[in-house]
C-alpha cells in the first residue's frame, strides 16, 4: 500500500506516526542523515541514487510535483534541493538533499523521474557548475555555450573577458530527414535571421522566431524546425536578459534592500512577488504579521494579480488575430483604472514596494470613503466589461477556431513539466497555493478556484478571465473588513527588528500564488543580514517549458498562440 493512500495515512497518524518517520521508512538506508528545512522534511542521499528515490517518493508517496531545484557551493561541497509536493496537498512537501564533493560535482539526473528536472539542472549546471550526468541535453540554458565559469559559483572572476562566438543555428532533424548525396554543405544558407534548409530532398526548415519580434513577448528565441508546415520541434532560447536578480538579493539585507527587486520579476503582475520574498523571510526569521495588515495585502495583492490577467487577455488576442484597436485597448483601459487604485495606495504605478516584512509600508489613502467609492466604482462597472471581453473575445468565431483544441497540454503532461497558475488550472489541475497552502487573509474568504479541463488555448483564457471575477469578489470582501475595522485596531505592522539576522544555516521555502503561477522563494541564512542563497522559483520558467509538447505538431500561428496563452515575461523567466 502507498504512502499517499488516505486510509495509511489516517492509520500512521492514530498511532503517532508522522509523516517524516513513514518517508524515513520508505528511504530506508538511502537516506544518509536528515537536513533542518523549517517548512519540509529533508533527507540527504547519495548522487548516485538520485532517480531510485525520487521515482520511490513520487510513486509510493505522491510526490508528483517537483516544485524548484535549488543549487548551491558550500566551502566543502556542491548541493543539489529537489524541492517535492503533491499537486493534490501542495503542503505535504519534501526537500531532497544531494551533496556532491567539491572535486568532482557530478550528481545523478532526476530528469527520467521529473520533465521539470530538464531546465532546472541546466540552470544549476549553467551558474553553479554541478554536473547531472545522464542529463539528456546538459549544457548552458542562461548564459551562452562559450562563457567561461559558473557566476553562482565561490570562486567566480565577475572581471574576467569573455568571448561569445556566433554561430549558425544547425537543423537538429536534418540528418535525419534529408536524402543521401545532397552533400555536407547543404544547410549551409542558414542564418542567424531565419533560414531554410536548401537541401532538394528534405520537407525540414529552420526557423528563427525572436528574439525581437513582439508575438514573443520579450527577447525570447525560438529555434524552430518545420516539417512542411507544421512544427515538428520547438526550443525556447532564453537568458537574454541576464537579470541577475539572485545574485543581488544575495548582496541585499533582509530587512529592506530584497523586496524592491522582486517587482523587476514580473514585472506586468508584481505585487504577489513581494509577497513570495516577504513569506520566505518572515517565515525563516520568525515574524508575525498583524490581521489588518493581512487583509491590506490580500486585497493589494489581488489587484495585482489582475493586473497581469488583463494584459495576458488584451495580449492574447492581439496574437491571435491580431484585434489592437478593440480588444487590447479595452485590456489596457481597465488594467489603467487598477494602476490607478494601486498608485492611490502605494504611491507607484508599477514598481510599487507596498510590501514590508511584518506587515505594509502604510494604511489605505485619505479620505478613506473616497478611495473605498472608487474601488466599488471599479468593482461595479467591471461585469458589464468582462462581458464584453466574452462578447469580442471568448464568443468570437475566429478565435475559437485558432484556439480550441489547440495547444494542447494533458493534464498529466503539465504535472510532469511543473506546470502550475492557469496554465495548470485550464488543464484540470485543481492547484491554487492561496486555497491549498493558505496564507494572508485567504481562508477567511468566500471565493473559488477556476479551473477548466479544455487543456487548450482556450481554457487558458477561460481561466483568467474567470480569475478576474474571482479577484474582484475577494477585493469586494475585504473593502468590507477594511471599512468596518475599528480604528484603533488598524496595525500595519508587526515590531520588526532593525537588523535581522536569522540563525545560521536555516533554509526554508515558500510560495505564493502569483498571475503566472506558483512564485518560490528558497533561503538559506548563514547568521548575516544578508542571504547566503537566495533561489527564485518563478511560474515563468516553468509554463514556458511545456511549450514543446504543446507545438509539436501544429503550425506556425498555433505556436504563436500557444506561446501567448502561456502568459510569459521573460523578466520573470531569465531572472
Amino acid at each position: 500500500m502507498s504512502l499517499e493512500d488516505p486510509e495509511k495515512e489516517q492509520q500512521g497518524a492514530l498511532e503517532g506516526r508522522s509523516r517524516e518517520d513513514e518517508l524515513a521508512d520508505l528511504l530506508g538506508e538511502r537516506a544518509l542523515s536528515r537536513d533542518d528545512h523549517k517548512n519540509a522534511p529533508a533527507f540527504v542521499i547519495r548522487p548516485d541514487e538520485v532517480q531510485d528515490v525520487l521515482f520511490d517518493l513520487r510513486d509510493q508517496a505522491g510526490y508528483d510535483f517537483l516544485s524548484c531545484v535549488t543549487a548551491q557551493e558550500y566551502e566543502d561541497r556542491y548541493e543539489s534541493i529537489y524541492h517535492l509536493k503533491r499537486y493534490d496537498n501542495p503542503m505535504d512537501e519534501v526537500s531532497v538533499v544531494v551533496p556532491t564533493s567539491k572535486q568532482n560535482p557530478v550528481s545523478q539526473t532526476a530528469e527520467p523521474v521529473y520533465k521539470t528536472a530538464d531546465w532546472h539542472e541546466r540552470e544549476a549546471y549553467d551558474l553553479v557548475g554541478i554536473d547531472y550526468e545522464g542529463h539528456p541535453d546538459l549544457r548552458r540554458i542562461l548564459l551562452p555555450e562559450t562563457w567561461q565559469g559558473h557566476p553562482l559559483s565561490l570562486d567566480y572572476d565577475q572581471d574576467r573577458p569573455q568571448i561569445v562566438t556566433l554561430r549558425e543555428h544547425a537543423n537538429p532533424l536534418e540528418e535525419d530527414q534529408r536524402a543521401s548525396g545532397t552533400g555536407a554543405n547543404a544547410h549551409s544558407n542558414t542564418v542567424e535571421s531565419g533560414a531554410v534548409d536548401d537541401a532538394a530532398d528534405s520537407d525540414t526548415m529552420y526557423l528563427n522566431i525572436g528574439p525581437h519580434h513582439p508575438a514573443t513577448h520579450g527577447v525570447l528565441h525560438l529555434k524552430t524546425i518545420l516539417d512542411g508546415e507544421q512544427v515538428v520541434d520547438v526550443e525556447p532560447d532564453i537568458g537574454y536578459l541576464h537579470r541577475c536578480e539572485e545574485q543581488m538579493a544575495q548582496q541585499g539585507t533582509y530587512r529592506y534592500q530584497i523586496i524592491p527587486y522582486s517587482d523587476r520579476w514580473d514585472y506586468t503582475a508584481n505585487m504577489p512577488n513581494e509577497w513570495a520574498v516577504a513569506r520566505a523571510i518572515e517565515d525563516l526569521a520568525d515574524l508575525e504579521v498583524p490581521e489588518y495588515a493581512q487583509v491590506l495585502r490580500t486585497m493589494a495583492t489581488e489587484f495585482g494579480r489582475m493586473l497581469g490577467h488583463f494584459l495576458a487577455v488584451g495580449t492574447f488576442a492581439l496574437d491571435v488575430y491580431g484585434d489592437f484597436t478593440a480588444i487590447f485597448m479595452y485590456a489596457i483601459r481597465d488594467r489603467e483604472k487598477v494602476q490607478n487604485i494601486l498608485e492611490d495606495l502605494t504611491g507607484q504605478r508599477m514598481m510599487f514596494y507596498y510590501f514590508r516584512l511584518g506587515g505594509v509600508v502604510w494604511d489605505l489613502p485619505e479620505p478613506r470613503e473616497e478611495w473605498f467609492e472608487k474601488v466599488r466604482d471599479f468593482l461595479d462597472e467591471l461585469p458589464s466589461a468582462l462581458e464584453e471581453y466574452h462578447d469580442l473575445i471568448s464568443q468570437n468565431e475566429i478565435l475559437q477556431l485558432r484556439t480550441v483544441g489547440k495547444g494542447m497540454l494533458p493534464k498529466e503532461t503539465a504535472k510532469q513539466y511543473g506546470a502550475t497558475g492557469p496554465v495548470a488550472r485550464a488543464s484540470g489541475i485543481d492547484m491554487d497555493l492561496r486555497r491549498d497552502d493558505p496564507y494572508g487573509y485567504y481562508d477567511e474568504l468566500d471565493w473559488d478556484v477556476a479551473v477548466e479541463d479544455g487543456c487548450d488555448n482556450y481554457s487558458r483564457l477561460l481561466v483568467r478571465l474567470r480569475e478576474v471575477e474571482e479577484s474582484a469578489k475577494i477585493i469586494r470582501q475585504c473593502i468590507d473588513l477594511l471599512e468596518d475595522w475599528p480604528e484603533e485596531e488598524r496595525t500595519i505592522q508587526s515590531n520588526v527588528p532593525r537588523t535581522i539576522r536569522p540563525d545560521d544555516d536555516t533554509e526554508t521555502y515558500k510560495a505564493v500564488e502569483a498571475a503566472k503561477g506558483e512564485m518560490g522563494v528558497y533561503i538559506r541564512s548563514d547568521g548575516t543580514d544578508t542571504p547566503a542563497r537566495f533561489k527564485i522559483r518563478a511560474g515563468c520558467f516553468n509554463n514556458l517549458h511545456t511549450l514543446a509538447p504543446m507545438s509539436n505538431g501544429e503550425y506556425i500561428p498555433d505556436l504563436v498562440a500557444a506561446l501567448g496563452s502561456l502568459d510569459i515575461v521573460l523578466g520573470s523567466v531569465d531572472r
